[in-house]
């Protein structure tokens, strides 16, 4: 009698721990029309969250075709993130980038590429040093052919791999702007710690890479 008690409170304690998991605001951001971003002087935007924004910043910045990235939050279910309040992990928001492109240069498709080829891509919940959901993995789709692009090169890559993409999918909403002292933080930071120790070494992991997609300035 004592065993089934115990094994029916164990099944009672995690019946409760998973329940407490499914947040049904971020259910609603899942399963939400994608809102799509119009051409601006030709000029489209795409949305990507892999860790750091600070990393992904230089890297999409690297990227031929590319005019500006910009550090910032998406994926949430709060109004007003802030880099204080994402960090909690409980806004729903991770750290994203806004890149803004010239489609005639570079396809959005080539920068999914850049997406998944600059990142540990099994790695959930973070990438290198960073832990935690506000620095998970998050590709945003605008529309059902952005979506197609984005499944099919999860898929070949899970396939090359043989192993689970940690990225989510998810249709873009909305993207915050950083604080001001986050932004070009690579850029006018080169001395900085993390970002000699994290940061330039996986832009200079993805320049070796990609090699092609590079601009001619801004080598480190």
């Amino acid at each position: 009698m004592k065993k089934l008690l115990y094994v029916l409170s164990i099944s009672l304690c995690f019946s409760c721990h998973n329940q407490a998991q499914i947040n049904p605001e971020q259910q609603k951001v899942i399963d939400a029309d994608p809102v799509e971003v119009p051409l601006e002087n030709g000029k489209a935007r795409a949305y990507f969250a892999s860790g750091c924004f600070w990393c992904v910043e230089a890297i999409y910045e690297s990227v031929k075709g590319v005019d500006e990235v910009i550090s910032g939050y998406s994926g949430g279910f709060t109004e007003n993130p802030t880099y204080e309040k994402s960090n909690t992990g409980r806004t729903g928001h991770a750290e994203a980038v806004e890149v803004i492109y010239n489609p005639e240069v570079v396809s959005f498709s080539a920068l999914v590429d850049v997406y998944f080829g600059s990142q540990d891509p099994t790695q959930v919940n973070g990438q290198g040093p960073d832990w935690g959901s506000q620095y998970r993995s998050i590709i945003f789709y605008q529309n059902d052919a952005q979506k197609k692009i984005i499944q099919e090169k999860k898929e070949a890559l899970a396939k090359k791999l043989d192993a689970k993409i940690a990225a989510e999918v998810y249709p873009f909403q909305k993207f915050w702007i950083a604080e001001t002292y986050h932004q070009d933080f690579e850029k006018r930071n080169p001395n900085q710690r993390y970002i000699r120790a994290v940061s330039i070494p996986r832009l200079n992991r993805f320049k070796a890479k990609f090699p092609e997609l590079l601009k001619e300035e801004g080598k480190h």
